[in-house]
């Protein structure tokens, strides 16, 4: 059935889609938790457990950075890695029908269905997950954390299914436009893309914080399943090194759009001020982490910082201000 230009069989599938890739990536999570909870004869235990500095110093060797021992991965066919394979099986599935469902959306809006903030948040989920499929492929030994990136992802597409959900609608006006397809993709794909970054400089900080003060307790227990710092931060680096240049890119686009459609580059409206914000804290992040001297873990509180006022301007900034980029559709 079509009403006013909108394909409502489509969009009920879109929807039907998109509740069932939560369903799928919170199955897929609970899979890399087992994995995580449970893996000391697996992929967990073999990784963050140092076996050979541990001989070495009860030897009288020199002690050996964690770095310096490589990961040992576990005997396939073993429970946990069953597991962890099938929760990444899970996650792909999840990805597959994530992507259905923002294609279907598509056909029923006639147009590219990221311009309100239930659209752009099942995009940036996608982003996060294929950010996260991406990392794997290259560093295998960080499966088991995949907990961890499919919980915000989860999180933030139930509340992008209920409290920010919009039904399929034409775009309004001021939205018809090829730009909305270059400008807000961008925006959406590097936003994912930090979003992953966060979750692994959590890690990280939680991981450098163990190793420095030692003890015991949940954060103990936390840190001693976690990759070496060297792998988090690393791998977080280069996600936002990746994102930032579309970010930017995002940005100037923008503001192309901005002079076509209002007649002027840069007014310095809600939305474009902190998307200028968000844009000089991760600049400030690269520029540490290029800087010498500068500490990691200084550095990776600035991406952090970057990650805050990105979650402030799509939230706060959409939802409560006022301002020419209000197009939330919240209904």
């Amino acid at each position: 059935m079509t009403v006013a230009g909108i394909d409502g069989s489509a969009a009920h599938l879109s929807d039907t889609l998109f509740t069932t890739a939560i369903a799928v990536y919170a199955l897929a999570m609970v899979g890399y938790t087992a994995e995580y909870a449970f893996g000391r004869r697996g992929r967990v235990a073999a990784t963050a457990v140092p076996v050979r500095q541990r001989q070495l110093i009860g030897a009288g060797g020199p002690p050996v950075s964690e770095a310096a021992v490589p990961p040992q991965l576990p005997a396939r066919g073993s429970g946990a890695d069953r597991v962890g394979r099938g929760a990444v099986l899970l996650t792909v599935l999840g990805l597959v029908i994530h992507t259905a469902s923002i294609g279907v959306r598509a056909v029923a809006v006639d147009a590219v269905p990221w311009s309100n903030m239930y659209e752009f948040a099942s995009v940036a989920g996608l982003v996060g997950v294929l950010a996260f499929l991406g990392v794997l492929w290259k560093s295998p030994s960080i499966r088991h954390l995949g907990g961890f990136v499919l919980l915000p992802v989860v999180l933030m597409m139930f509340l992008a299914g209920t409290v920010l959900y919009s039904r399929a609608q034409p775009l309004v006006p001021a939205l018809q436009s090829y730009w909305l397809a270059i400008h807000v993709t961008l925006a959406a794909v590097s936003e994912g893309a930090f979003m992953t970054s966060a979750v692994l400089t959590l890690l990280f900080l939680a991981k450098k914080r163990q190793d420095r003060v030692g003890g015991n307790g949940r954060l103990a227990t936390l840190a001693a399943r976690l990759p070496a710092t060297q792998t988090l931060d690393k791998v977080a680096y280069r996600i936002v090194a990746f994102a930032f240049p579309l970010y930017t890119v995002a940005i100037i686009c923008g503001a192309i759009w901005a002079e076509a459609a209002w007649g002027r580059y840069w007014g310095w409206d809600p939305k474009e001020t902190w998307a200028f914000i968000v844009w000089v804290v991760y600049a400030c992040y690269l520029h540490a982490r290029a800087t010498a001297g500068w500490r990691v873990r200084a550095a990776s509180w600035i991406n952090l910082l970057g990650f805050c006022a990105i979650t402030f301007n799509f939230l706060v900034v959409n939802i409560v201000v006022s301002g020419l980029h209000s197009y939330a559709g919240l209904s």
